[in-house]
């Protein structure tokens, strides 16, 4: 597989996002109940293209990282947070999910920022693996914050200084 190809969403791919984020539903990640027709818009009011870093591995869109400021106060503008990763099924294990995390932690750093924030499933054993093994270090933990399929699962706060690497 070769390299993806990283750049910043448009309105025209909200369909095939649309469609990625629905192949990979799991309640290892999402909080949110598995969709249903009829689908809302993968881009709305509070979920703009600008938002969103796409995954592209010959010519097809293989993930996203969705990047926000943490809070709108002007005291927290030097944090970015990570409102979601997906990398298609094909595409796992291949380096799409390192390259979205890299490249969202450049994006951050050129909007000024100097801190990254993230919240994870403590269930999500690759997913923590991952973000440690780019430099994020567990920051909290709500305990059993969440019911999904019939058992409590922990929300782990992750995040890293975007400074000095």
């Amino acid at each position: 597989m070769s390299e993806p190809n990283i750049r910043v969403a448009v309105r025209a791919d909200g369909e095939a996002l649309a469609v990625l984020d629905r192949a990979t539903w799991s309640t290892l990640h999402a909080v949110q109940p598995r969709p249903h027709p009829p689908y809302a818009p993968f881009f709305d009011g509070s979920h703009l293209p600008g938002d969103y870093l796409v995954a592209e591995v010959a010519g097809e869109i293989a993930g996203y990282v969705r990047l926000v400021p943490a809070t709108p106060l002007a005291c927290n503008a030097h944090v970015r947070q990570i409102q979601g990763l997906a990398v298609s099924v094909s595409a796992r294990g291949k380096g799409v999910g390192r390259a979205l995390l890299r490249s969202a932690c450049a994006e951050s750093r050129r909007q000024g920022a100097t801190r990254i924030t993230l919240r994870v499933l403590g269930h999500n054993a690759p997913a923590r693996r991952l973000y440690a093994s780019e430099g994020f270090a567990v920051e909290g933990v709500l305990p059993g914050e969440f019911y999904l399929a019939g058992r409590y699962v922990d929300d782990v706060l992750m995040g890293r200084s975007l400074t000095g690497w």
